[in-house]
């Protein structure tokens, strides 16, 4: 019997693991991957994310996979360029690209180190109930023979797809249309920093990573997947050549070192996020498109949210069931916005209303690292959007 079950041991997973097992839970996380093993990721950590790996002793061990720093970013749109850097959180002005079989094994190994079990190779195949409330999980790992195994609180940490939502019938409350697909791939000899593109109907992200690599991504609109599908490395190279003329002519002289991925799967939800003997975490319970890289820094609040929320009250179910609401009522609250600005550039269009804005900001560096921090997280929508902006938005019309 353990008191909690984690299924899923990646950005969400292994973090929420961790820090219940540093509260003195007994911990078990049932993992389908065998690490390291690579998964779909726009790698980005934004300065909260990082501010939270420094705060729970992994940031050493992540730089150490030999990740740059990434303290500068730029933007380019016709007739727009900004540069400067989201302002720091809790002191940490980098953000970091870890490739995701580099991030997920210090993570997993972190849980480990702090007390959680960790089974690797496991597909969960069920929950258990008594009555309406979830009392553990059915598995197999390989071939072999179905095991169960029996916890108060079985967390869904198994990203957009989740079996445990599924299972556990959780609502969809929040739901819109995928809005673009995605293609990417890595050079070597790309000088670049972090990098980002945007023309209507196309958005192109770089950013340095591991191994001395270069991560470019191309986003199209959803309904172009069908077409991109079939002519993929060509319509690439014309996205980045239209977008990033000069980004172009630096890849031209680099060397691609893997074969281009891609995903026009980009769903965009709010689950429920709790009900009896269970609960969501990442990806599992809200899910955007991933344009804005959000993703992994979105799961590290959401583990830290969900593991404060808990506390001590595990075993006192009134108590946890209390508990577990208002952690949904936090990602209702915090995420809603990001959501939402999210798919607004997701749209890849280029309204006049954001481009006077971003006309406005480029000859202010304050208000330009404000907005990256919009991004980031590291600054509220209300920060930025104060008395300042607005007259200065207003004069430039």
């Amino acid at each position: 019997m353990y008191d909690i079950i984690v299924v899923g041991a990646r950005c969400a997973g292994s973090p929420t693991a961790m820090l219940l097992a540093r509260a003195g839970y007994r911990v078990l996380i049932l993992e389908k991957a065998r690490f390291p093993q690579d998964t779909l990721s726009s790698h980005y950590i934004h300065q909260p994310g990082v501010a939270l790996m420094s705060r729970w002793g992994v940031l050493d061990a992540v730089v150490d996979t030999g990740c740059p720093p990434l303290t500068h970013v730029s933007y380019e749109a016709p007739g727009i360029r900004l540069a400067g850097c989201s302002p720091p959180a809790d002191g940490h002005r980098a953000g970091y690209a870890p490739r995701r079989y580099r991030l997920d094994p210090v993570l997993a190994a972190a849980a480990v180190d702090a007390g959680a079990e960790l089974r690797e190779g496991v597909t969960v195949t069920g929950l258990l109930r008594e009555g309406d409330r979830v009392t553990g999980v059915r598995y197999r790992t390989g071939a072999g023979p179905e095991h169960t195994e029996q916890a108060t609180l079985v967390v869904g940490a198994d990203g957009m797809r989740s079996l445990v939502a599924r299972l556990a019938d959780a609502r969809t409350v929040i739901e819109d249309p995928n809005l673009t697909c995605t293609y990417y791939s890595y050079w070597e000899g790309l000088p670049a920093g972090f990098e980002l593109y945007e023309r209507p109907g196309r958005w192109i992200g770089v950013i340095p990573t591991n191994d001395a690599l270069t991560l470019v991504m191309a986003y199209f609109p959803q309904n172009e997947f069908p077409r991109m599908r079939t002519a993929a490395a060509a319509s690439f190279q014309e996205a980045v050549r239209t977008t990033a003329p000069h980004l172009h002519q630096r890849m031209a002289a680099a060397r691609q070192v893997e074969r281009l991925y891609g995903t026009g799967d980009q769903r965009n939800f709010f689950r429920q996020a709790t009900g009896p003997g269970w609960v969501l975490v990442g990806d599992a319970l809200h899910h955007k498109d991933s344009i804005t890289a959000r993703g992994i820094t979105d799961a590290f609040l959401q583990a830290q949210s969900l593991a404060d929320r808990i506390g001590p009250r595990l075993h006192d179910q009134k108590a946890l069931t209390a508990a577990l609401r208002r952690y949904g009522r936090d990602v209702d609250d915090y995420f809603f916005d990001y959501y939402r600005s999210t798919l607004t550039v997701a749209e890849l269009r280029l309204p006049e209303n954001r481009t006077a804005l971003l006309r406005a900001i480029s000859t202010d560096q304050t208000l330009t690292d404000r907005y990256f921090g919009t991004l980031s997280g590291a600054c509220t929508l209300e920060e930025f959007y104060n008395k300042e902006l607005l007259d200065l938005v207003a004069a430039d019309r």
